[in-house]
């Protein structure tokens, strides 16, 4: 894919963010011992990977934008364009020595998303779309699945947990889901499950409570990729409101109709 230099700079950021992430990576794993240790490098090296993608990024476009998972949101001096970043997604996979986590990062421009970025540095997979250019991994074209019986899908959700007030919500979407799929999968990775929709791994992907930068680039991806995202209350922005439900067009009605029903 040839992409804008907007989305250069964006895999440029990425790339070296995650070069740093995967050496501390290493270190992790040598510290579970103690999980307070353990949690507080990895916390460090989630702010240190932010100051690095903030500071690829801000150098290159100093007047736009910024929302950060690990720091104060800054307006910029063009107020129609900000990145929206988050540097690490999949923190307890990381902090378990778990290879499933990414990088990612959003433009958006007059609240709309117009380039994305996840990169797995485990599986080296870059994850890119820009509106109207498609999707693609790698430089392979991405396309959602085409599998159109819901007896023959597989989901992605992520389960609240440490008491997180949605459990009983999400526990109620899994009662009625899971007897009319081939199955439900829990990777610990928003933005991977989104791209993991767009390449046509999984099916279709809900989540009810997710930040702006869980899901960003992730939701651009999906819908380059010919994938349908919509809140999951009906008619909310699927950036702006918590809730998110992604999937191929042909079963997106029936899921969203099995998890709108509560």
């Amino acid at each position: 894919m040839q992409g804008s230099a907007n989305l250069n700079v964006m895999i440029k950021a990425a790339q070296k963010a995650a070069r740093g992430l995967v050496k501390d990576f290493r270190e992790v794993e040598n510290l579970q011992v103690t999980s307070k240790s353990a949690g507080d490098f990895v916390s460090r090296a989630d702010i240190r990977a932010e100051d690095v993608i903030r500071e690829a990024l801000m150098e290159a476009r100093p007047n736009y934008g910024w929302l950060g998972e690990e720091s104060e949101g800054v307006a910029g001096k063009d107020p129609t364009r900000r990145w929206i970043v988050d540097p690490l997604d999949g923190t307890t996979n990381y902090l378990h020595g778990l290879p499933h986590w990414a990088v990612s990062i959003a433009l958006e421009h007059k609240g709309e998303i117009v380039a994305g970025v996840i990169y797995d540095p485990a599986k080296d997979e870059m994850f890119v779309a820009e509106k109207g250019q498609g999707a693609w991994m790698n430089n392979q074209r991405l396309r959602v699945s085409d599998r159109s019986r819901m007896i023959e899908t597989i989901f992605a959700t992520g389960i609240p947990f440490a008491g997180k007030p949605d459990l009983p919500e999400t526990l109620q979407d899994l009662a009625r889901l899971m007897p009319q799929v081939a199955g439900v999968r829990r990777w610990g990775a928003a933005a991977l499950d989104l791209a993991y929709v767009a390449a046509g791994r999984y099916d279709g992907f809900w989540e009810r409570r997710l930040m702006p930068w869980d899901k960003a680039a992730g939701v651009l991806i999906v819908r380059e990729a010919g994938g349908l995202v919509e809140a999951v209350a009906p008619g909310g922005d699927a950036l702006a409101t918590g809730g998110v439900i992604a999937a191929n067009a042909d079963v997106f009605n029936a899921f969203s109709r099995i998890i709108r029903s509560n």
